[in-house]
């Protein structure tokens, strides 16, 4: 089994519950990559990856060495891990850097990837990198870093059944990243005495979006002003022939989208269980009179079936269709521009089955 297919084999979840035991025990056994260079390390629940793909341009383009880690991914594995300005040449050598030891300690899949990553960055001697968490902060693996800036992006609620039932709790596991004396880089300001408790030496609040945080992170990091790089990442406000691809997956992520976006005539989209469905389907119901209720091959995505019965009530004209590629077929059928959404993991699904094929004639065939 080549190293890629048995990451895709992992279990993204922990069996014994979150915890950082198991992901210190493998970095040790590497020889602790994570602390031979510093990290901005950038929590919250939207926004994180574009956040953090614009801290790394920007600090590139100040000449820095710097590196990136992001999650979930669109169009491939090693979309998520990036040194010298490009996706990791060689996954299946980042990978076999830490498979003995991971496959000894049972890692998880999140995990595996987040020790290659770190061990990568550490192989290639970067300046710094910039690491988005996975889930929450206290009990992710990324919470191994030596990170002198932290940026909390925002807060909405999300893996409730995880993080607390309040965007107040939520905000409390997310900020159990912050390192004593650090800079913590808010997007909201209700969070700030929170981060000043937990030992910041520096609060800045920046609200204005992804690039300012980004901008305000590079800035307390290198100690001058500069200005941000704009990025554009897979699945994030993405236009393709006839489609926008996004991968918002929160009410307020969708609100967002929405406000950026012109009249649809349809959307596709697969929602997963655990996250505020109807939210999310009232959030897009004012953009497009029909919905084509789709399932991503995630197991926490919710059944077609169950989606088309919990749209009804929001939308016009709701089509349930279980296979990806042909509700996007569907959705073009409804009407144009259609949208694409709820889940990234859905956008990773119709990238792996359509991208090596023209859009139009792939979403019609």
């Amino acid at each position: 089994m080549s190293n890629v297919d048995w990451l895709a084999s992992l279990s993204p979840w922990p069996k014994e519950g979150f915890g950082l035991e198991r992901m210190r025990a493998l970095l040790a056994g590497l020889g602790d990559p994570q602390l031979s260079y510093p990290s901005v390390h950038v929590v919250g629940t939207n926004g994180k990856s574009t956040t953090t793909r614009t801290i790394e341009a920007t600090l590139r383009s100040e000449g820095v060495d710097a590196a990136a880690y992001t999650s979930p991914h669109v169009r491939g594995w090693e979309e998520r891990i990036r040194v010298g300005g490009h996706e990791v040449t060689s996954l299946e050598r980042a990978l076999q850097r830490v498979r003995p030891q991971a496959e000894a300690l049972g890692a998880t899949q999140f995990e595996v990837l987040t020790a290659a990553a770190l061990a990568e960055f550490a192989e290639a001697g970067v300046e710094v990198a910039a690491v988005e968490a996975g889930l929450g902060g206290r009990h992710d693996a990324t919470n191994v870093l030596r990170s002198p800036v932290q940026v909390l992006t925002n807060v909405s609620l999300e893996h409730t059944e995880v993080l607390g039932p309040t965007r107040e709790a939520i905000a409390v596991e997310k900020l159990a990243v912050v390192q004593p004396g650090s800079t913590v880089v808010l997007g909201e300001p209700e969070w700030a005495s929170l981060a000043r408790a937990n030992g910041a030496g520096r609060v800045v609040v920046q609200p204005g979006g992804t690039a300012s945080l980004a901008a305000s992170a590079v800035e307390a990091f290198l100690g001058r002003p500069v200005e941000p790089v704009p990025v554009q990442l897979p699945g994030r406000l993405e236009r393709r022939d006839g489609e926008i691809w996004d991968g918002a997956h929160t009410p307020d992520a969708v609100r967002f989208v929405g406000a950026q976006l012109p009249r649809l005539g349809s959307i596709v989209a697969s929602v997963l269980a655990d996250k505020d469905v109807d939210g999310i389907l009232s959030g897009l119901a004012p953009l497009a009179p029909a919905l084509v209720a789709t399932t991503s091959s995630s197991p926490r995505a919710l059944p077609a079936g169950a989606l088309a019965q919990r749209a009804r009530r929001f939308f016009t004209s709701v089509v349930e269709v279980p296979d990806p590629v042909r509700a996007l077929r569907r959705g073009h059928e409804l009407g144009e521009p259609v949208l694409v959404t709820g889940s990234l993991y859905l956008l990773a699904d119709l990238s792996a089955a359509l991208d090596r094929r023209p859009w139009r004639s792939a979403a019609r065939a």
